[in-house]
């Protein structure tokens, strides 16, 4: 056992940097999903959470939203220990990347530019540590570990590396020596607070000190903060299959990771003429390729950060200039304490004391002496013998106390039959009461695409896979724009109908979820019912 501590702490083996990315995220989430409890349920209760805001967009965080962060710097040499200013340019990239502020933003293909969105998401080292003292945001470990690997250990002060700082509170960020060309790992949300974070090899961390090509430019930690906010690779983690996802409508279907720099377009799983969106953070090409996120991931991370990341960061009003350093903090010392001794004390002499001459005439002080003081005679004392009599002030007395006995309790029975395709889900029968068995959390890829798209009023995004084009009506056509109106919205609650019972046939409804199914039917069964 000795022989084995001292060859452990005899010195570090040197390791060339990475020449290929390589991501830890998928084998943590797996690990994850076997070992730590509530997990599983969790990570529904985020997909859940997504699938919504995809489905259903709802007004979130507005504006942007500034994340703390800790930097915990784990080191064995000197050179691990990177410095304040190499930490400091990668929290420069991580803003300017989720903010699509990058400068080589402008070099992804025109086929893929109308999608490069502004996350709305920025970060700053926090300023007060979890006792409420000033701080730097940096903690630095020296530790006897020659490298770290997936497993967690540099998370924890007892296994050589460091604590987290409180996670609802923070971005834990652990930077240091990874073993086996490991580039990073994230956690996904919903998993233990104790682990909560991003790991980092120390020369991919920012732009200067140890940062080594192709990994120099700060997008390891940008991929790994992704992943953070519930992000998937985007070729769907199936090895090199056309048959995962990323969950996300606006990536394009790919088999496998890109590697390198590649030459546009990548064009596999039948996804031309643009082929693979290989320049996005979520593929594993080299940093200067990867510039950008979609508007659907946009989507998907402020749906995270109004769920399981609610507690995190504070509103900020976004592309707010910092303030200029020339501001005056205090008064020049020539700045003269007492007011000028030829300061005016008294008004001026010449200051009018009576209104001007030529004020207006016109000007009523009493009423005229015609007015009159009460009001006319002929003013009605009682309503006019004209007024509209279909004025009801009272319900007539044969008016029902009660509903009708007749009104309908499930669906109409012309109810669409287009949705027999959809498991779960029969017409004319009450939603179940029970949820269903849990079940393996990642579906296939099929499943969160449904058939066609969801109409919004005035245009706007549809569902995966979505047709784009409008649905037929569901209810008896007639003249009028309010029947177009009614037939058009309850079309609307079809297909969220649909949808919901595709998420039960799959175990992937949760209580909430199931809820929402039963308000979603209630309202299309009155609609229906009302027109």
């Amino acid at each position: 056992m000795a022989k084995r501590r001292a060859a452990k702490n005899k010195g570090v083996v040197p390791q060339a940097p990475p020449s290929r990315r390589t991501c830890g995220t998928m084998q943590v989430h797996e690990r994850l999903l076997r070992t730590a409890p509530g997990y599983r349920e969790a990570r529904d209760t985020s997909e859940n959470h997504a699938l919504r805001a995809t489905v259903l967009p709802l007004v979130g965080r507005t504006g942007c939203t500034k994340i703390p962060v800790v930097v915990h710097v784990v080191h064995k040499t000197a050179a691990q220990n990177i410095s304040d200013a190499q930490i400091k340019s990668q929290i420069d990239v991580l803003t300017a990347d989720f903010r699509k502020k990058n400068a080589d933003v402008s070099s992804a293909p025109a086929a893929f530019a109308a999608l490069t969105s502004d996350a709305r998401i920025e970060f700053a080292l926090a300023s007060t540590d979890p006792s409420g003292n000033p701080t730097t945001g940096i903690t630095r470990t020296p530790t006897a570990v020659n490298g770290f690997t997936d497993d967690d250990a540099v998370k924890s002060a007892a296994t050589g590396g460091a604590d987290p700082w409180p996670s609802d509170k923070y971005l834990n960020i652990w930077v240091c020596q990874l073993a086996g060309g490991l580039l990073g790992y994230a956690q996904f949300p919903g998993g233990p607070a104790a682990t909560d974070g991003v790991v980092i090899l120390h020369s991919a961390f920012g732009t200067k000190g140890t940062a080594a090509a192709p990994f120099n430019l700060g997008r390891t930690t940008t991929h790994e903060v992704g992943h953070w906010l519930n992000l998937r690779h985007i070729w769907g983690d199936d090895g090199t299959g056309c048959s995962g996802s990323d969950f996300v409508a606006d990536t394009p279907n790919q088999a496998g990771p890109n590697f390198g720099t590649p030459a546009f377009p990548q064009v596999t799983c039948g996804n031309g003429p643009n082929g693979d969106m290989f320049v996005n953070y979520m593929d594993y090409v080299d940093d200067a390729a990867m510039v950008m996120f979609s508007a659907g991931q946009v989507t998907r991370m402020q749906a995270t950060l109004d769920g399981l990341r609610s507690a995190i960061g504070a509103p900020t009003p976004c592309g707010v200039k910092s303030l200029p350093k020339d501001i005056v903090k205090e008064p020049p010392k020539d700045f003269p304490k007492d007011a000028p001794k030829d300061f005016p004390k008294d008004p001026p002499k010449e200051f009018p004391k009576d209104p001007p001459k030529e004020w207006p005439k016109d000007i009523i002080k009493e009423p005229p002496k015609d007015f009159p003081k009460d009001p006319p005679k002929d003013f009605p004392k009682d309503p006019p013998k004209e007024w509209p009599k279909d004025i009801i002030k009272e319900p007539p007395k044969d008016f029902p106390k009660d509903p009708p006995k007749d009104l309908p309790k499930d669906l109409p029975k012309d109810f669409p039959k287009d949705l027999s395709k959809d498991p779960g889900f029969e017409p004319g029968k009450s939603i179940p009461a029970d949820l269903p068995p849990k079940s393996v959390f990642d579906p296939p890829k099929s499943f969160m695409e449904p058939p066609i798209g969801f109409p919004f009023p005035g245009g706007g995004p549809f569902l995966p896979g979505g047709g784009g084009g409008p649905l037929p009506f569901v209810l008896a056509t007639g003249a009028g724009a309010a029947r177009q109106e009614t037939s058009a919205l309850a079309n609307a609650y079809l297909q969220l109908l649909g949808h919901y019972a595709r998420l039960h046939a799959a175990g992937q409804l949760d209580a909430a979820g199931l809820a929402a199914w039963r308000e979603a039917a209630a309202a299309y069964q009155s609609i229906v019912a009302g027109s």
